[in-house]
């Protein structure tokens, strides 16, 4: 597993190679956050990171090919799906918390080929 590279400047950019890879959204001074990956076959990437109640997050990402994609948070032993779509190549929306939860976005490449993603992410 490779660890994300965080670049400063022009937004938080973490660029890296996702084999299983978790990665902690890091806001830049914008309230921005941007991550550029490779899935690879088999495997997963997810990007996670504390929000508060009513902290709106708009986000959008794009995948070279479809992907299994969702955001959930953890309540004890269930998963909660704020957003689930599956197939997705792309997708945009806003998440609006109604609790202080840690939440992750998350995509599964079910192929045999690597996939390309962009996530980006604005509060």
């Amino acid at each position: 597993m490779n660890s994300p590279l965080i670049c400063a400047g022009l937004g938080l950019l973490a660029l890296g190679t996702a084999h299983a890879e978790l990665v902690d959204i890091r806001w830049n001074d914008a309230g921005r956050f941007e991550y550029q990956a490779q899935i690879a076959p088999a495997k997963f990437a997810e990007v996670c990171g504390k929000l508060g109640k009513g902290q709106r997050v708009d986000w959008s990402f794009r995948a070279e090919r479809p992907t299994q994609f969702n955001i959930h948070y953890h309540e004890s032993k269930q998963v909660v799906y704020p957003a689930k779509v599956d197939g997705a190549s792309a997708a945009e929306g806003q998440l609006n918390p109604a609790l202080d939860q840690d939440f992750c976005w998350m995509w599964s490449n079910k192929t045999d080929k690597p996939i390309a993603l962009t996530l980006t992410l604005q509060r």
